[in-house]
């Protein structure tokens, strides 16, 4: 049982007020003053005490229990995630957060060695690896402690449980709106400001894209079952219009915006990367160029920090470091741009990728399943992608949006030591279908091409390697679907040859892992199982009808052009040796220790002709994009991507964009 409370609305040197729950009865004839339908109100069923729970805490702090739904609703989703930590320490559904808790229990791990600029044409940058160092714990990183004080809750209480979870967010609305001087109305309209306040962002403009995000979840309604099995219904009011005129008042700083490439639906500021000379004849953290109209952007890279915010910021102002183009908050979705979009920043360890990428980092951890991404960033990160894709024409399928473990290595080399962030705890399904381009069956049940599409929230592989004592990860969903060289889950997994190492269900191994979204051709079917064709080999994954792991789809294959027994396969597509002007030295066109052998087919992106950007110096004078008359597929051969020279292949079939 909880302990007495104290009111939000008393003040100092009153007598705290005890807490008691409204009973269910009561709290259903509220819920039409709360913003919720009376055909929805709650019951005492087990799979309903969550919805109880918004009920009770919306009636005890006289917030609408629409409000409260859909702040929590943009934060977690309603899920509970176990009592585990967010990648910025927030608790529960409210993501209430206690970072320095968080930092305490957690742990970090490195998942590669690679060159992050990727050229053979400069000496290898291996920066210095390591949690990025942050400085005090700012406002938005302790809303639990405040909601312990709020409540009287215990703050293990405020993280372990859902209930009280929910309670501590409705007391800092409460407290919100009255720092605000506003009335603890039952219209949902007049809690804009308090809305906006909860986000922890200390500027208008972060807290006001908060705060429209979560009117944007009041007027579309949401309904989910959480990860714990609980039914959750928040009604759509779609008329709601908020009175944002508090916010105005509410003393945050003025964001500038100025220079900045975002759209005007999220908030963004300017933390720019140095581009300046370090000694050596080196420099750093990005190369200029004039990008679209030198070269085409073709990818947009997803990666997670493996670091907190405020030592990441620290990190990109490093001329010594590496670079990437954006970076999303988790607490509020707040973007920072660091390098503009016509520069080319080092971020992917493969120069042609660097080349005609953009690079996204949000704020989190791989190796963490328990550390949860908010959905005020995924929200944030989407808008974002959007924006770039009509900008740059990139088109949103999972050839041109890749994650940082879609690179392939550029040589044979480097294959071993490329990163594998975001990892397979981020929800491409989710994400996709925030892009407004959601994974679907696009093909009859025979079709030659699969979509791997697995319910993210109900598929949980075992990974390891998560904590330094060697037990299996904590069970979570995922994005990724295991591979078997069999139709048998006792079968070997599938091997890579290109990392020199036998398979592992390690979370950084990638040998045998195909993601959400991304396509390949079917190779065999047996019962229950599907085969694909991956890394120039079958390979074997359970996709039962009744929970399918891929649906059927159209899709672009290549095959080895007649005669021809295998070909080779690259991890960059450059140019021809004679494509070079005499100031630019040639770049090696070398195959991965990969082939397709003849019978074997793979889903092909762009054709694109070989394209190399030489930029070796701080001056750009000598800056040249060579672009060749060989022709390459870009295609999805493993987990990776690679390419093949379209002379080598034959395509049949059609692509759906």
């Amino acid at each position: 049982m909880r302990g007495s409370a104290t009111d939000p609305t008393s003040t100092p040197g009153h007598r705290p007020l005890r807490r008691t729950a409204v009973p269910l009865a009561s709290a259903a004839l509220l819920l039409p003053l709360l913003g919720m339908a009376p055909a929805h109100r709650v019951t005492d069923s087990s799979a309903d005490r969550l919805q109880h729970a918004f009920a009770t805490a919306a009636a005890d702090y006289h917030v609408p229990q629409s409000v409260l739904l859909a702040v929590s609703y943009l934060q977690s989703r309603w899920d509970g995630h176990g009592g585990a930590p967010s990648v910025t320490g927030g608790y529960g559904p409210m993501h209430l957060t206690d970072a320095r808790a968080a930092i305490a229990a957690s742990e970090h791990f490195a998942e590669g060695a690679e060159d992050p600029r990727g050229d053979a044409a400069r000496a290898a940058l291996h920066p210095a690896a390591g949690k990025p160092a942050a400085s005090a714990v700012p406002a938005r990183l302790r809303t639990l402690p405040k909601a312990a004080e709020l409540t009287g809750i215990p703050a293990g209480e405020l993280r372990a449980d859902p209930a009280a979870n929910v309670a501590g967010g409705a007391a800092l609305l409460a407290a919100a709106q009255k720092e605000l001087g506003e009335p603890r109305s039952a219209d949902p309209a007049d809690w804009y400001g308090a809305v906006a306040r909860f986000s922890g962002a200390d500027d208008t403009a972060t807290a006001a894209a908060y705060a429209d995000d979560v009117y944007d979840v009041l007027r579309t309604g949401e309904e989910r079952t959480t990860d714990d099995g609980q039914r959750v219904l928040l009604a759509a009011q779609p008329r709601l219009v908020p009175d944002t005129a508090p916010l105005r008042r509410a003393g945050l700083r003025t964001l500038p915006t100025d220079d900045t490439e975002c759209p005007r639906s999220v908030s963004c500021e300017s933390v720019p990367a140095p581009y300046a000379e370090f000694g050596e004849g080196d420099y750093g953290n990005h190369d200029l160029g004039d990008r679209p109209a030198s070269q085409s952007i073709k990818y947009i890279v997803i990666h997670d920090t493996e670091g907190a915010w405020d030592g990441v910021m620290n990190l990109i102002q490093d001329p010594t470091y590496v670079s990437w183009n954006y970076t999303i908050r988790s607490t509020d979705g707040l973007i920072a741009q660091h390098v503009k979009a016509k520069d080319v920043a080092w971020h992917a360890g493969n120069w042609y990728v660097n080349a005609k990428s953009i690079g996204i980092e949000h704020e989190g951890f791989l190796a963490s399943p328990d550390a949860w991404y908010t959905e005020a960033m995924y929200r944030s990160s989407a808008r974002l992608v959007r924006y770039l894709s009509r900008r740059y024409d990139v088109p949103l399928d999972r050839q041109h949006i890749l994650g940082h473990d879609n690179v392939p290595g550029p040589t044979a080399s480097t294959i071993a030591g490329m990163h594998t962030d975001p990892g397979p705890y981020w929800d491409w399904r989710h994400y996709f279908q925030l892009l407004g381009h959601p994974f679907l069956r696009t093909a009859g049940r025979h079709s030659p091409v699969v979509t791997i599409l697995p319910d993210y929230d109900s598929n949980r592989p075992t990974y390891t390697g998560c904590t330094t004592r060697g037990e299996p990860c904590t069970a979570h969903g995922s994005s990724e679907v295991r591979l078997y060289t069999d139709h048998d889950v006792t079968a070997p997994l599938v091997r890579d040859i290109g990392l020199r190492t036998d398979p592992t269900t390690g979370v950084n191994d990638l040998s045998s892992r195909v993601s959400t979204g991304q396509q390949y051709a079917v190779a065999d079917r047996w019962g229950d199982w599907t085969a694909i064709w991956y890394l120039g080999q079958k390979a074997w994954f359970r996709n039962p009808p009744e929970e399918p792991a891929a649906v059927p789809a159209r899709g672009l294959v290549v095959t080895p052009r007649d005669g021809l027994t295998s070909v080779p396969v690259y991890g960059r597509a450059y140019p021809e040796k004679e494509a070079y002007p005499a100031d630019v030295p040639a770049q090696s066109v070398v195959p991965l220790p990969y082939t397709i052998p003849a019978g074997q087919a793979y889903v092909a992106g762009d054709e694109v002709p070989g394209e190399y950007y030489y930029a070796v110096t701080f001056t750009t004078d000598s800056h040249r994009v060579v672009v060749g008359k060989d022709l390459y597929y870009e295609i999805q051969y493993g987990h990776r991507v690679a390419f093949v020279r379209a002379a080598d292949v034959t395509p049949a079939g059609s692509v759906r964009r």
